[in-house]
């Protein structure tokens, strides 16, 4: 079975952007070739129902870091040249835990920079990541608290193995009108216009073990920030195998408690597993449905149609109404782009 694509909303391409834009570090012209070259059409910019596919992303997020020789994509007050976020890496190897990890990370980070500091914290059982911003232009761009807490994230999974659930985000901003978009990249309860942005694990797994060396960091991060903000399949187990499972019904689209028994789990306890991950059962089943379908009108000649019955709609019309509701366009318009 070969896997559906996992695409993102123009939303996250803007926040790759945003630092660009704001700072003025970029004319136009250069951010307008730079998306080009990543295969996206400049216009969807505007279009805020677009979406594109991770490996759109991936490419112009390398674009705009080779280019620039900027890691943080202008989001900071000064650049942190190629291998700033390799540098944090190899700071935290070799510590006896993760939360030693992190503390060592967070510290070599602040070397780099001046406009925000990390700060290890703790409240009740949980221990986490907590920033606080110095300089005002940067905090005020919603995607460098986003980007920031993903990333650290997801290098202390990799650390501990490859996952490391995370309990909680908060965010020192106010709930944003995209925060629909989060469920994919922020699997977790959120919550919004908090004292600081942080992420926050149980205690006890930030105690375990660093599982990672030298040797595995040469192997799996020779693109390092790609690999870690980027969105990927399988990385929140529980929705990954409901997903796997949803994709090898099409187009039956099972209802839940059928899909539960597969899994052999509850129907309850299938939920439970996916609100944890901020997610539900319907909203996988549609974005499935929407990334089927991009990644058919934007590589395929299908017939609208044939492409309607193959995602399980009653007829074309139903088919329509979903993917405008998905993207703000009809399915003709965003082939044609």
């Amino acid at each position: 079975m070969s896997r559906a694509p996992v695409t993102l909303s123009i939303v996250s391409v803007q926040g790759l952007l945003c630092g660009l834009r704001s700072r003025g570090a970029e004319t136009p012209e250069w951010i307008e070739a730079a998306l080009v070259d990543a295969r996206i059409d400049p216009a969807l910019l505007d279009e805020a129902g677009a979406r594109v596919t991770a490996e759109q992303y991936a490419t112009l997020l390398s674009l705009l870091i080779e280019r620039r020789d900027d890691e943080g994509l202008g989001l900071f007050s000064r650049r942190l040249r190629r291998g700033s976020f390799a540098l944090v890496a190899r700071s935290a190897l070799g510590a006896p835990s993760l939360a030693t990890a992190l503390r060592r990370a967070a510290r070599t980070f602040s070397l780099l920079q001046d406009d925000v500091r990390m700060d290890c914290v703790g409240q009740g059982g949980l221990s986490g990541l907590a920033l606080e911003f110095h300089e005002p232009q940067a905090a005020a761009q919603n995607f460098l608290h986003e980007f920031l807490l993903r990333t650290f994230w997801q290098f202390l999974a990799w650390l501990h193995g490859g996952r490391l659930p995370p309990r909680r985000f908060d965010f020192s901003f106010d709930q944003p009108a995209y925060a629909a978009i989060y469920a994919p990249i922020f699997p977790a309860p959120l919550q919004f216009a908090q004292a600081h942005s942080a992420v926050w694990f149980d205690a006890d797994l930030l105690a375990a073990p660093v599982r990672r060396d030298e040797q595995a960091f040469r192997a799996a991060w020779r693109d390092v920030v790609p690999r870690l903000i980027v969105p990927k399949p399988g990385e929140h187990a529980f929705s990954a195998r409901v997903r796997e499972q949803l994709q090898l019904t099409i187009p039956a689209w099972p209802d839940l408690e059928t899909i539960a028994q597969r899994l052999h789990v509850s129907a309850s306890t299938m939920q439970r597993h996916l609100a944890a991950e901020g997610t539900s059962y319907q909203a996988l089943k549609d974005r499935l449905r929407r990334d089927l379908a991009i990644m058919r009108l934007t590589t395929s000649a299908v017939p609208v149609a044939t492409l309607a019955a193959e995602l399980g709609f009653a007829d074309s019309a139903a088919f329509q109404r979903a993917f405008k509701s998905w993207t703000g366009s009809p399915a003709g318009s965003y082939r044609q782009r």
